[in-house]
């Protein structure tokens, strides 16, 4: 009769969460500001949870999450109803409805990310590598990928409802 050791049972790493749906949505807008993209104006969009918010000296302020994209491209000054795909490593020529992915340029992120907030510090960056979202009718749906903690591919599906603030300075 052969003796088997009891395995070890192991606690399996909690799977992050984040939010579905965003209470509020700001749309920066910065205009014509690449002098190599002369037909393409520039915008943002800066989305946070309830509880969560920017104050009168423009802090965020509050618990909760802030997803951020910037650059996208759109063919006037204003986001445009439609679908936005973000940009592939190379792509050229850079079009409109198309947007930055996200990237850590030492320590500092860029393009689509999202700040896990608490007690207004930053706890935690989660950067997204592609994406794509759909603008229609006061409505945001995002699909995000990225890599998660243990280094497998993922996605994230969120949402917005509402009126974009428009928002000329950050």
């Amino acid at each position: 009769m052969a003796v088997l050791p009891a395995c070890k049972r192991t606690t399996p790493t909690p799977r992050q969460t984040y939010p579905a749906t965003y209470a509020t949505a700001y749309q920066q807008i910065y205009g014509h500001c690449y002098d190599s993209l002369p037909d393409l104006a520039v915008v943002a969009l800066d989305l946070y949870t309830a509880g969560l918010d920017l104050d009168k000296d423009s802090l965020i302020r509050g618990t909760g999450y802030n997803l951020y994209l910037s650059d996208i491209f759109v063919p006037d000054s204003l986001l445009e109803e439609g679908e936005y795909k973000s940009i592939t490593n190379n792509q050229l020529p850079i079009t409109a409805f198309t947007f930055l992915p996200g990237q850590d340029y030492g320590g500092t992120p860029h393009g689509i990310y999202l700040l896990t907030i608490e007690n207004s510090s930053i706890s935690k960056i989660q950067i997204f590598d592609s994406g794509s979202f759909v603008y229609r009718n006061d409505s945001l749906l995002f699909t995000l990928e990225y890599i998660n903690a243990e280094g497998y591919p993922a996605t994230y599906n969120c949402s917005f409802s509402g009126v974009l603030i428009p928002w000329l300075k950050r």
